[in-house]
């Protein structure tokens, strides 16, 4: 049986050199970074009770204690959340709940279209990317693809579909972001049986998910820079925003941004104009020009 807390925790203090926190390293060490003593004695806990954390047996375990652990191994406060929730697992959900229908609300679509001028899409959990605008479908081309199940899946776009090595310009990075992504998502929803399908079907099929999923790096969507290369128009610099939908747990806004009077604004002018409602069908070679594609529905 996989132990996550205890994969995560070794992860995490691996990183840390005895220096790095005031200890003297005397002779051969076995482990890399801090041995589990140390963390101990660091957090101000007993070995025994860091070991049964570190075994999974630490059920129950204190703020004050996983807050010690956490200083002590340096965690950002998404990795902090992301230890107490697997010290803390939630209940096991009923299995229709833990999937978590994904609907779309009327309302979170009508918004999507009314940011006409701007990139942007919904995406919900395990990646899955549930609406998106005409924009946001002309720069990132969702409408073209269902990833293999049905509807589009950032994770299997990135891993499974060799095009997105030549789309994104720093592959390295997204996949390890999205990754990342998934491991926080994990955490929330352990008992998620569509889930652990999809980590399943990645690592079997992708050498770089299963070392980045062995990293045991989380993180949240918040913003950045994506840098890309659109087979219509060339290189496009993007930042990127993203808002939560209240309401509507694990679904967040993602929205492109590009600085005005920029080459990209320019390229995603005329990729807007490629879209726009009675645009001229065949005026972007290779485009589904003059109709607006449909969102993907609200998934299970």
């Amino acid at each position: 049986m996989e132990n996550t807390l205890g994969d995560f925790l070794r992860s995490r203090r691996a990183r840390i050199l005895p220096e790095d926190v005031g200890l003297a390293s005397y002779g051969r060490r076995r482990v890399q970074g801090l041995r589990r003593e140390e963390v101990a004695q660091l957090a101000g806990v007993s070995v025994d009770y860091y070991v049964r954390l570190e075994q999974g047996r630490g059920g129950g375990a204190s703020d004050a204690v996983l807050d010690a652990v956490a200083r002590v191994l340096r965690l950002d406060e998404v990795e902090t959340a992301h230890l107490r929730a697997l010290a803390r697992p939630p209940r096991p959900q009923a299995p229709s709940r833990a999937r978590g229908r994904q609907a779309v609300r009327p309302g979170t679509r009508l918004l999507l279209d009314l940011m006409a001028g701007v990139p942007a899409f919904l995406l919900g959990r395990r990646g899955d990317v549930l609406a998106w605008n005409a924009l946001g479908d002309a720069v990132n081309r969702f409408s073209g693809r269902t990833d293999g199940a049905g509807t589009p899946n950032q994770a299997r776009h990135v891993f499974l579909d060799p095009a997105s090595r030549d789309y994104y310009r720093q592959w390295e990075a997204v996949a390890a972001e999205t990754v990342a992504l998934l491991r926080h998502d994990a955490g929330l929803h352990p008992d998620d049986p569509a889930l652990g399908a999809l980590v399943g079907e990645l690592s079997l099929r992708s050498e770089e998910f299963r070392r980045l999923w062995a990293d045991h790096v989380v993180r949240e969507k918040t913003s950045g820079v994506k840098l890309v290369h659109h087979p219509l128009v060339g290189e496009l610099d993007f930042g990127f925003e993203t808002l939560e939908v209240n309401g509507s747990p694990g679904q967040i806004l993602v929205a492109y941004t590009a600085e005005p009077g920029s080459p990209t604004a320019q390229k995603l002018a005329l990729l807007a104009s490629w879209t726009a409602p009675g645009a001229a069908p065949g005026s972007a070679p290779g485009s589904a020009a003059g109709s607006a594609p449909t969102p993907a529905p609200g998934v299970s």
